[in-house]
């Protein structure tokens, strides 16, 4: 049985939930920002996103991954490619597959916007912790992302839930400014 947090912890609790979804925030406005000076959507920045972190893969894989139809995927690929920042190759193993890979463009533009500019932000931060602090903060970030995944399933059964149960979101809804775990 674990007993009732003191008022510090509570405390502490609020402030790290006001600091996250602050930081949510901030990220949302510099992805809206990237995809103004890229002249792509959110959808093919986050497509962009998945390139560059996994490399290149089949259309398919992408919209796995991306948690799109291939219908759509599709369109995603079309729209990089008119954009200079994705093309497609042939599947080395498989002439009948195609693969999607990242351009220099993009690379390139990547580097520019986030990549340098990010690095000569954070380098000073990051310096200030320990590599023991910073694998607390490592730790507590995965789980954090770990925790907003099975969020994400979890509001994706309630969008198949019977509509009675999702047309009443309240019944099982805390406030949203509790923040104690």
């Amino acid at each position: 049985m674990s007993r009732k947090p003191s008022p510090e912890r509570l405390q502490l609790y609020a402030e790290l939930g006001t600091e996250v979804r602050a930081n949510q925030r901030a990220t949302d406005v510099v992805d809206d920002l990237i995809c103004q000076l890229f002249g792509i959507n959110r959808t093919d920045a986050r497509c962009l996103d998945i390139l560059d972190e996994r490399g290149s893969m089949s259309a398919g894989d992408l919209a796995q991954e991306s948690r799109l139809t291939t219908g759509a995927i599709t369109g995603v690929v079309d729209r990089l490619e008119r954009a200079g920042l994705a093309r497609r190759v042939p599947d080395p193993s498989d002439r009948r597959r195609v693969h999607v890979e990242l351009t220099e463009k993009a690379f390139k533009l990547a580097s520019e916007t986030m990549v340098e500019p990010m690095r000569k932000l954070y380098t000073p931060m990051a310096e200030r912790y320990s590599d023991e602090q910073l694998r607390l903060i490592l730790e507590f970030t995965r789980e954090g992302r770990e925790i907003q995944e099975r969020h994400a399933e979890w509001l994706r059964a309630r969008l198949k839930a019977p509509p009675s149960d999702a047309a009443n979101p309240s019944s099982n809804r805390q406030s949203s400014r509790t923040s104690a775990p």
